[in-house]
């Protein structure tokens, strides 16, 4: 059996205690540090959760000698400068989403993993739920897909930095259901068209209600609404789910197993396999692929398409139109040649023959 893969977690917040957990559940790998700017909060993180006898620090530089990989679990705002200086320090990583807050930044990140030739991986939880693996299943036994939509509704009082934020459901949340159509449909999204609003009762500064409807490569359109500030029936964390497809449908409530019917009439039954879910799932298939050197999903090249859903919902939101996903990646990579200053990083972005190939849009 191969030793134990050495992990250092940068963050120990709320989503850290939850890393935190789940690294200890799994055999295969080994808590060799803790790194937040709060150190009595990172001492007390690991102490709770039986880690007395492991280092904290208030940076990476301090522990990186004794680590094989890095889990990012810090704020999106820091994951390009932690997730950078840990790849160019040679080490893999797995970050928490989103990738980062911008496509430029993301292009940047996509730049160190070239340049370190190491890993760097996202944590999309959602595509680790075995349900949702079924509905994705049934849908691929039904055909072509026609149409998949996605209900979204609930009822958050978060406080903090997202009831600030001028597009919380589009920037913090709907990444995790435009990701996840991406598997689901197995085609890559050409345009969207976005309306964003705040209810009057709504207790966010920002737009926290979106519709927005994706054309996808292959045809199939993907429309998701929802709101963060929806009470009474709220849907799952996951959304509510259907697909419209040439043999049938398939439906998902998000939390239990998938239902489907062919066009006959008869049953398509749900298949669960036995796969570890959420971030165990993600932490599973990271450190498989740091072993074998394999493209996990979620891989930093294509997930940046994920993130760039998002800015084209938000840029269609504000301008009224269409936006097409190409262009706004196209934008962020003038001004990722614009804005960075390693020499390193634009030298590589530089080499870059076609950004959309690069990314898998080619």
């Amino acid at each position: 059996m191969p030793e134990p893969l050495r992990l250092l977690q940068v963050g120990a917040g709320g989503m850290g205690q939850a890393w935190l957990r789940t690294i200890s559940e799994n055999p295969d790998v080994v808590l060799a540090g803790l790194v937040d700017l709060d150190v009595d909060a990172a001492r007390a993180a690991a102490d709770e959760h039986g880690y007395c006898d492991v280092p904290v620090a208030a940076s990476i530089d301090e522990l990186a000698d004794s680590a094989d990989a890095v889990i990012d679990v810090t704020v999106p705002a820091a994951h390009p400068k932690v997730s950078v200086d840990a790849l160019l320090r040679g080490l893999p990583v797995l970050c928490e989403k989103p990738l980062a807050e911008t496509v430029r930044e993301c292009l940047a990140m996509v730049a160190a993993s070239e340049v370190s030739g190491k890993l760097l991986m996202v944590s999309q939880s959602r595509r680790y739920f075995r349900a949702g693996s079924a509905f994705g299943r049934q849908m691929a036994e039904l055909g072509a897909v026609g149409s998949l939509s996605c209900e979204f509704f609930k009822a958050p009082h978060f406080s903090g930095f997202r009831e600030r934020m001028a597009e919380p459901l589009l920037v913090d949340m709907a990444i995790h259901q435009f990701d996840l159509a991406r598997k689901l449909i197995g085609s890559e999204p050409v345009s969207v068209y976005c309306e964003s609003y705040n209810p009057d009762w709504s207790w966010f500064d920002g737009n926290a209600a979106a519709s927005a409807i994706f054309r996808f490569a292959d045809g199939t359109r993907f429309s998701f609404t929802g709101s963060w500030c929806a009470p009474g029936l709220e849907t799952s964390w996951n959304g509510r789910w259907r697909a419209s497809a040439a043999g049938g449908t398939a439906t998902w409530d998000g939390d239990n197993a998938p239902v489907a019917e062919l066009a006959s009439g008869e049953a398509l039954p749900a298949v669960l396999a036995d796969d570890p879910e959420q971030i165990a799932g993600s932490l599973v298939e990271f450190v498989d692929a740091v072993r074998a050197s394999t493209v996990p999903q979620s891989e930093v090249h294509s997930n940046v398409v994920s993130v760039a859903m998002v800015e084209a919902a938000v840029r269609s939101a504000a301008l009224g139109t269409p936006v097409h996903v190409a262009d706004v990646i196209t934008d962020a990579y003038a001004e990722a040649l614009a804005t960075v200053e390693d020499a390193t990083l634009h030298a590589a972005l530089e080499a870059w023959p076609n950004v959309l190939k690069v990314v898998g849009l080619g």
